[in-house]
């Protein structure tokens, strides 16, 4: 008899009027925001698409992934592309590399502009080195055509989107501030369609977040965690993208917030008495997920571990029942910080717990935010609206969104309880927080390690619910981990 498959789940086809409905979205803010600046209803809204890279000075062609932006508005997968909005008529345009003729030697088929137009829904379909002549002849106005280019800050990583340019830009009037604000914000409400793929990429990865849990054993190295991740997510879910690096760290490393990157490169062996924090997540056609689930490597939670491990699950419930429109993603952290705090006063911690918020101790255990936007991007962009201040606080300074929270929202709850050298040694010596420790007690944590616990969740119109399907509590990871099952059905959200 055959044996059943690890998975329960298949890929979803992909709904390319989510893009068309995603430049109609940006369209009706754009024309609004045109509206009440009392500005001419003309011009061309006009993104660049990704190139494809090489590995420094060699001919290795990295993997592709389109820019977020450009993914957002046209959902092309191949590189070298343009794209335009006509701000008048709402027409669409995209702009495809004219490919040479051994192209099709090396690598495939050269599709024929027809091809694009059909599979992504737009209007009409040029070569990129006619830019200039369709857009001056579609232009309506008076002067020079306007195009409304992307530039603007992302706030996760100071870095500024960069404009499209192309030959013969020089006629054309340029606006470079209009554009990435409305787009940024049309981006933090997510449409049903998009969170169909923002399910299914949960569905996939909790399935092999499952996985991993059960073919842990101690012995393993960390980057074999990882390689049953990416197979599962890839070899069951058709995901050949993850959000990001994985990060699979046990024992002492999972006190290192983002561990897994070359110079850490997940390679400890698993030891008995070890923690490990698994964060991984697989992308699916631009879309993303971000979970991590943390579990003793041998199955079976100590004392200690039971203790952190509780403190942080108390935060994570605690914040998803709290998290509805109109609530602030600052007091979410702040609430989240109280909870393991008092989870930790009478073990390791002595003192009232309003005192140690003021004295900001719950960023010493929890010095990242509480979580961020995600959709197309694993830190999806519009956490800090134009006029939002970063808090200079310890911890709260962090957090990668400082606003209320918006129906149609997605973000990930993450707290995490750690135990960091530098953050703890100069804590016990200052005065004003050395006073909240049991000194005898907290050195028995060094080397713990840390505990995180991280869901996706869409705000509803009354709440939010849990896009995440793993198990939480300590006696169904043990549960899972003994062999027990834990069926991920796929969901349909209408």
């Amino acid at each position: 008899m055959a044996s059943p498959s690890p998975s329960s789940l298949s890929p979803p086809k992909v709904p390319y009027e989510l893009f068309k409905l995603n430049r109609k979205k940006l369209l009706d803010s754009f024309l609004h925001h045109l509206s009440i600046s009392s500005r001419p209803i003309h011009g061309f809204i006009l993104l660049q698409g990704g190139k494809e890279e090489t590995r420094h000075c060699t001919d290795h062609v990295e993997l592709f992934r389109q820019e977020s932006y450009f993914a957002y508005l046209f959902g092309v997968q191949e590189p070298g592309f343009y794209g335009a909005i006509d701000v008048s008529s709402g027409e669409s345009i995209l702009f495809a590399p004219r490919l040479p003729d051994d192209y099709a030697v090396w690598s495939g088929e050269i599709k024929p502009l027809s091809y694009f137009k059909e599979k992504y829904m737009v209007t009409s379909v040029f070569y990129t080195d006619e830019i200039t002549k369709v857009l001056q002849h579609q232009y309506s106005g008076a002067g020079n055509p306007l195009l409304y280019l992307l530039h603007g800050l992302n706030t996760d990583s100071n870095n500024f989107s960069k404009p499209a340019n192309f030959e013969g830009i020089d006629n054309f009037e340029v606006d470079l501030s209009s554009l990435h604000p409305v787009l940024t914000e049309c981006r933090v409400i997510k449409s049903p369609l998009e969170l169909s793929l923002i399910q299914f990429a949960n569905d996939i990865s909790s399935e092999a977040h499952v996985e991993v849990m059960r073919k842990t054993k101690v012995g393993m190295k960390e980057y074999q965690l990882e390689s049953l991740f990416l197979h599962h997510t890839y070899m069951y879910g058709g995901c050949r993208h993850s959000s990001y690096t994985c990060i699979c760290a046990t024992g002492g490393n999972s006190a290192v917030l983002h561990y897994g990157h070359a110079a850490a490169p997940n390679d400890k062996t698993l030891g008995s008495g070890d923690m490990a924090l698994l964060d991984m997540g697989a992308e699916y056609h631009f879309y993303g997920s971000d979970i991590t689930c943390s579990f003793p490597v041998n199955g079976k939670f100590t004392q200690d571990q039971s203790l952190i491990y509780n403190a942080v699950l108390s935060a994570h419930d605690a914040v998803i029942a709290s998290a509805r429109p109109g609530v602030s993603w600052v007091d979410m952290h702040k609430l989240a910080e109280k909870r393991i705090l008092e989870s930790l006063i009478g073990v390791i911690l002595v003192g009232d717990v309003d005192d140690m918020l003021h004295e900001r101790l719950g960023a010493v255990f929890m010095p990242h935010g509480l979580g961020h936007l995600l959709g197309i991007d694993t830190h999806d962009p519009g956490g800090y609206p134009k006029g939002t201040e970063r808090c200079n606080e310890p911890g709260l300074n962090a957090l990668r969104i400082s606003r209320q929270l918006l129906e149609g929202m997605v973000i990930t709850v993450e707290p995490g309880c750690y135990f960091i050298d530098h953050l703890l040694l100069p804590a016990l010596e200052n005065p004003q927080t050395s006073k909240y420790f049991i000194h005898q007690e907290i050195h028995r944590f060094k080397g713990f390690g840390g505990v995180r616990i991280e869901s996706d969740v869409y705000i509803t119109s009354d709440g939010c619910v849990n896009m995440t399907k793993c198990p939480r509590e300590i006696k169904d990871i043990e549960a899972v981990m003994a062999g027990a099952p834990w069926p991920i059905k796929q969901t349909i959200i209408q």
